[in-house]
């Protein structure tokens, strides 16, 4: 695989269970060493200067990494100390971050006692307190209400003003389309890279969804009758093609006793993924 991240780009990794993207985060943070190639952050060589990368990388795992038992203030300040920063550049810093993320009046509870979405800010307070001039994010938005989301994914997008790269994998489609570029992967290969707006405009009409008893003997019968070359994922016959709603209504007529139901929609960025990869989010590779 190979891409490239600008500072202030939004960038999001998409792909099946098994696609690669733990192992490259695991690899992009310097605790997992690559078999082959080379990864470069802000310049430095992830092999061979790991202490470089780490004093300007923030990462923030799918497994919260904060001490429930310490407050907020406690959990940074720790932090802090494992970087190096003590004194007046500690409580400058800490002033700074606490009120950039909204935990400013939260700082002498114990983390235990916080919301999913005061949490994860935490976590994320404690990347930007060192400096990180690039993040890592493996899906920050589990476990968090609806509500808290989209708090997240507004925070992420103020990050772009100051500079910050943030590269993120998620499950979430709508924090997926306000990536700025998408990469999905899929055994460890890059299969698409670009914006999600470029990305889904390639899947070319609308998406129908068939379900039917056979779907096997269908996928053949649409093929025979209309040319159309569809792909079964999960037990449905997926079909792209141009004025979804006619389609629809042409499969209905032409086969009402194998159709279970159908329904159609614009291409998302879910639809490219198994276009690509033959599978869905959370499928596994």
């Amino acid at each position: 695989m190979s891409f490239r991240v600008e500072p202030g780009e939004l960038f999001g990794l998409l792909g099946p269970n098994g696609g690669g993207k733990s192992t490259l985060f695991r690899i992009l943070s310097t605790l997992l060493p690559a078999s082959g190639g080379r990864a470069r952050i802000l310049g430095h060589d992830v092999a061979t200067e790991p202490h470089a990368v780490r004093r300007a990388l923030g990462v923030v795992f799918q497994h919260p990494s904060v001490d429930g038992l310490l407050t907020v203030e406690e959990n940074l300040v720790h932090h802090g100390h494992l970087y190096g920063l003590s004194g007046i550049p500690l409580r400058r810093a800490l002033g700074e971050v606490l009120a950039r993320l909204g935990l400013a009046d939260r700082r002498r509870e114990r983390v235990a006692r916080l919301s999913g979405g005061l949490k994860r800010r935490t976590e994320l307070a404690k990347a930007l307190l060192v400096g990180a001039r690039v993040m890592l994010l493996d899906e920050p938005s589990t476990g968090l209400d609806p509500a808290a989301r989209r708090d997240l994914v507004a925070w992420l997008l103020e990050r772009r003003e100051d500079g910050i790269a943030i590269v993120l994998t998620t499950h979430d489609m709508d924090e997926a389309e306000r990536c700025d570029r998408i990469a999905i992967l899929d055994r460890g290969c890059v299969v698409a890279l670009g914006a999600p707006a470029t990305l889904t405009a390639e899947v070319g009409g609308d998406v129908v969804v068939v379900h039917a008893a056979a779907v096997e003997a269908l996928r053949e019968r649409v093929r025979a009758r209309f040319g159309i070359e569809g792909r079964v994922v999960d037990g449905a016959l997926r079909l792209e093609r141009p004025r979804g709603h006619e389609l629809v209504r042409d499969l209905i007529e032409a086969f009402p006793e194998a159709v279970r139901s159908v329904t159609y929609g614009k291409p998302t960025l879910e639809d490219v993924l198994v276009r690509r990869t033959g599978h869905r989010l959370g499928d596994d590779a």
